[in-house]
């Protein structure tokens, strides 16, 4: 796929930003933490290489907060509202965007449903996804 602009913002509109990149794939994630941080039954995360990664307004507005034990969860979200924003990890090369910040058009469907074996059991069927028990290999 080629690289994509994706323009997003926070829900009381404090935060918004873009990034340009090539998407590499669109999890469903069915972490505890994932779970614990969206309120719902699994996050929806776009990943992608970012070639830039821009905060258009609201940069000052961000928070962060990593997971003591984790090694690479870490959640960024709008001190105001609470909203997910992105995470841009430059040391991996990498950008988790929450598909519900996005203001454009997602450029990919979901492609996987990952940490399966770690959903809720009221969480929503798996439908036609391919499902890996942790991370794909």
């Amino acid at each position: 796929m080629a690289n994509a602009s994706l323009k997003g913002s926070c829900i009381c509109g404090a935060v918004s930003y873009e990034i340009t990149g090539k998407p590499r794939a669109f999890y469903h994630c069915y972490c505890g933490r994932c779970r614990k941080s969206t309120g719902t039954g699994h996050a929806s995360h776009i990943i992608l290489k970012p070639d830039s990664a821009t905060w258009t307004s609201g940069e000052d507005k961000l928070g962060s907060y990593k997971v003591p034990d984790a090694q690479r969860y870490r959640t960024i979200f709008c001190t105001n509202c609470g909203s997910p924003m992105p995470r841009v990890a430059p040391d991996l090369s990498l950008a988790v965007v929450p598909a519900g910040s996005l203001d454009t058009e997602v450029p990919l469907q979901p492609t996987d449903r990952i940490m399966w074996d770690s959903r809720a059991d009221w969480s929503c069927a798996a439908g036609d996804l391919p499902e890996w028990p942790e991370y794909p290999e």
